[in-house]
C-alpha cells in the first residue's frame, strides 16, 4: 500500500510532472552555468553545493532547459520554493532587471558553446 503522507503525494505528484516533460540540459551547459554565474544567481553566494533552479518551476510547466535554469544557493532555492522568479525577487527586493539582463546573456554565452582557450594541438 503507498505511503498517504504529504511529502510522498508531493513525491507522486512530481515524479508524474518530471516525466510528462522533455528535460533538455546536458551536464555540460550546467557546468557552464555554474562557470558563468560564478556562484548564485540571486545572492551572488559563492558556496561549492549549487543547486538547478527553475525559474519558472516544474509546478507551474518549467523544465530544466538552458533558458530555464540558473545555479542557486540553497537559502535561494528554498525560499524561492514554487514561485515564479520575478515575483519572489519583487517580495525579496531583488533588482530583478539587472537579473533578467544577466540571465538572458549568459544562457546566450552558454548556448553558444565553449569558447577556445587556447589554440588547437596538432593533429
Amino acid at each position: 500500500m503507498p505511503s498517504r503522507t504529504r511529502a510522498a503525494t508531493y513525491a507522486r505528484r512530481r515524479k508524474r510532472r518530471m516525466g510528462q516533460v522533455v528535460h533538455d540540459l546536458t551536464e555540460e551547459q550546467w557546468a557552464a552555468l555554474r562557470s558563468l554565474w560564478g556562484g548564485c544567481a540571486y545572492c551572488g553566494a559563492d558556496v561549492a553545493a549549487l543547486q538547478k533552479d527553475t525559474m519558472l518551476p516544474i509546478s507551474r510547466g518549467g523544465r530544466y532547459t538552458l533558458a530555464n535554469v540558473v545555479p542557486a544557493c540553497g537559502s535561494c532555492n528554498a525560499s524561492k520554493c514554487n514561485t515564479e522568479v520575478t515575483s519572489w525577487m519583487r517580495r525579496k527586493k531583488l533588482d530583478e532587471g539587472r537579473f533578467l539582463v544577466r540571465q538572458a546573456e549568459i544562457a546566450r554565452a552558454a548556448a553558444a558553446g565553449p569558447t577556445p582557450t587556447s589554440p588547437p594541438g596538432p593533429g
